[in-house]
């Protein structure tokens, strides 16, 4: 391993730091880099309107002809959804297992975008090369079957990435965490350590996955007389898998609602890692043939996403599925951060219509306690410590973690998006500072909603928006017709028909004060009018809505 100074280097992340959601890390060495996941987050509750949002990748469009491959940690939305706005900007091979291709294949094709980028399905222990950078994929436990941590050997050492990982002994599918390998990679030298700190915060284990499916069969048992409706996670295979084993036991039949569910639960099956027993999946309409204690449904809407099945069905706008008394609906999933009061409305509307909501021991997390996040630190143990995949308050205890197993306080980083870390045998430092942030999607629209606009979204929706009307004679500049007004989400315009009245006669008087100005362009016009009127209305009603002024010349 070459020591001196120019063998530092260089990780850089876009995203996924300070925020659960849109990871994506960007390793360099002299010519060449490399890209950990590439994910979106969904919009917080101040950007109006807005789908998702993506990653900046400025920095990756800047240095694209560096870019060796992107490899890919596990198939959930917050590593992958951004894959196919970032390969529309710059093509670059993908490597990722199985199940997580699959998902990132039919994100690509939804796109269009299939047929032309490389991609190449990586077993657990297979080594790709890239560039100066040698990867190994290592097995862990997930939320999601295939999931991989990452060894990356790099010119300056050996850099582990945990991905998001939990240590299950008893995983639903597949083999257990491969933690053989961590100790392995640790006898040999770990520089560095990135590891997930989602939660980090909790004392103790993350239970196995396979308690769930203990808890769903007392639930089959304890309500034979019922029909069950499940609402969980669509990435979660495995909690998938033990729905339908429980079903099968108790000898109902399934409906899977919700695109996401449906397409993730094809792929999964297709592939192998769902076992559905012949005649167990039936459709929505063929469940009006069966007596609803013989039915269970599966659903997306855990987190009261407001257009996701669950919500559909509590508010009444399902057209095929409706709550009676009795349904027992199933809530397996914890809220995420921040959506606690859209998943307790939900769950209130359900119960009003007669539904027993549980949620007790329904879940566990897919991420790791501090008990295994200090078994990977003993295994691995790193002279460098990078806390990822978290919220500032949990990089800062994952910080304080990695001081507990001994590693100096001098040799662990706290990053934000955009730092430039340089990592080498004696080399720790943040060095420059790249592009980053969030692109907002909006339908098809890629990054055309800015600050601007949502300010403009936002002033409309709590105070509405006046329009105010004029046709002048062109040359004479007589006023022809008008002002005439028009509001909308600010009175209502019947029962405030004085105060539209008043509001005509001040935009008049207004008006014939531009009028005898020669110089008064359109302008003018109406930056007089928007501040005559916004002045009034906020004397008269304390509102500001956002005023329009339009001026047209015949």
């Amino acid at each position: 391993m070459n020591n001196s100074e120019n063998s530092a280097v260089k990780i850089i992340p876009l995203g996924g730091l300070e925020q659960i959601g849109m990871n994506i890390t960007a390793i360099e060495y002299e010519d060449d880099i490399i890209v950990i996941d590439g994910g979106l987050s969904f919009p917080d509750d101040d950007m109006l309107g807005i789908d998702l949002v993506i990653p900046d990748i400025t920095y990756l469009k800047n240095n694209k002809d560096k870019i060796r491959g992107m490899v890919v940690t596990h198939g959930h939305e917050d590593h992958i959804g951004a894959i196919p706005y970032i390969e529309k900007e710059i093509n670059i091979p993908l490597y990722a297992t199985k199940l997580t291709m699959g998902l990132i294949d039919y994100k690509l094709s939804e796109h269009g975008l299939l047929d032309n980028i490389r991609r190449k399905v990586v077993t657990y222990g297979q080594i790709i090369n890239l560039g100066c950078f040698r990867i190994e994929f290592i097995r862990t436990n997930h939320s999601i079957a295939d999931s991989a941590a990452l060894a990356i050997y790099t010119p300056a050492g050996i850099i582990v990435h945990t991905g998001d990982f939990k240590v299950d002994y008893t995983p639903v599918f597949g083999d257990t965490i491969d933690l053989q390998r961590f100790g392995e990679l640790g006898k040999k030298g770990v520089l560095a350590l990135m590891a997930d700190s989602t939660n980090v915060e909790r004392p103790g284990f993350t239970p196995s996955e396979k308690t769930v499916g203990k808890t769903f069969d007392h639930i089959f048992d304890d309500n034979r007389d019922h029909r069950l409706i499940i609402a969980t996670f669509a990435s979660n295979v495995d909690r998938v898998q033990q729905i339908i084993n429980s079903a099968c036991k108790y000898g109902r039949k399934v409906v899977v609602e919700g695109r996401s569910m449906v397409n993730i639960i094809n792929i999964a099956s297709e592939l192998g890692y769902l076992k559905i027993p012949d005649n167990t999946l039936i459709s929505i309409d063929e469940a009006k043939q069966y007596p609803d204690e013989k039915l269970v449904f599966i659903t997306t809407g855990s987190q009261g996403e407001n257009m996701a099945v669950l919500s559909r069905i509590a508010a009444s706008i399902h057209n095929k599925i409706s709550i009676v008394p009795g349904d027992v609906v199933i809530f397996s999933s914890s809220p995420i951060p921040g959506n606690e009061k859209s998943v307790y409305k939900v769950m209130n509307e359900l119960e009003q219509k007669g539904a027993r909501v549980i949620y007790h021991d329904t879940h566990v997390s897919g991420h790791a306690c501090q008990e295994e996040l200090k078994l990977i630190y003993t295994l691995t143990k790193p002279k460098y410590a990078i806390p990822v995949h978290g919220e500032f308050r949990h990089l800062k205890r994952h910080a304080e973690l990695a001081n507990e197993m001994g590693i100096p306080k001098k040799n662990v980083k706290i990053l934000t998006c955009g730092d430039v870390l340089e990592i080498g045998e004696d080399t720790f430092k943040v060095t420059d500072k790249v592009p980053h942030g969030g692109v907002m999607v909006d339908g098809l629209g890629v990054g055309d909603v800015g600050n601007i606009v949502l300010r403009d979204r936002q002033l409309l929706s709590e105070n509405g928006l006046m329009v105010v009307v004029v046709t002048l004679e062109s040359g004479s500049r007589q006023l022809l017709s008008g002002p005439d007004i028009v509001s909308r989400g600010f009175v209502y315009v019947r029962e405030a028909e004085l105060l539209i009245e008043q509001c005509k006669d001040v935009a008049t008087e207004t008006l014939y004060e531009c009028l005898k100005d020669e110089n008064a362009d359109w302008n003018k016009m109406k930056n007089a009018i928007r501040e005559s009127l916004g002045e009034f209305l906020w004397e008269r009603t304390k509102r500001s809505p956002m005023i329009l002024p339009i001026i047209s010349e015949v």
